[in-house]
């Protein structure tokens, strides 16, 4: 959740720094890709943050209408199905990092990789916290203790 912080705030200041250089007839292009880079890995460090909360990635509302056996079933089939997803990412993410190579940003000249390294990142923190999910579930249950469970 602080990376996701640090993200957003300094998303939220280059854009700033950006709208204000060009108000002033000065403006800084690299600020662009500053902004670029930001937002990017703000996208994919939110999308594993918020898998952790189980806020994203997540076919929530057929499990939590069971219960026993069945839910154990249906949540850990939900979290196989994030786990597939999450190692798509991180493969095809690896391979797109090693396309990135090939190609240069403007007017930094550095490879587009350093944009495309959030994509395999986030496939391996969603494929951890996505384990810690099924881990934590297979010993104590699946139940959200946030929230009140319905009998049934």
């Amino acid at each position: 959740m602080v990376l996701c912080g640090v993200a957003i705030g300094g998303f939220s200041i280059s854009v700033m720094c950006d709208v204000v250089t060009r108000l002033l007839g000065r403006p800084w292009l690299w600020l662009q890709e500053v902004t670029m880079t930001f937002f990017i890995y703000g996208v994919f460090i939110g999308a594993a943050a918020a898998t952790r909360r189980n806020d994203h990635l997540y076919l929530a509302a057929l499990a939590e209408s069971m219960s026993g056996r069945k839910r154990l079933f249906f949540e850990t089939i939900n979290r196989l199905v994030v786990m597939g997803v999450a190692v798509c990412m991180v493969w095809f993410g690896y391979l797109n990092v090693l396309d990135g190579f090939r190609s240069l940003r403007m007017p930094s000249m550095t490879p587009l990789a350093s944009l495309y390294a959030a994509i395999p990142m986030c496939g391996v923190l969603v494929a951890l916290f996505t384990l810690e999910q099924l881990v934590n579930g297979w010993k104590h249950g699946f139940a959200d203790p946030n929230r009140a469970e319905k009998p049934g």
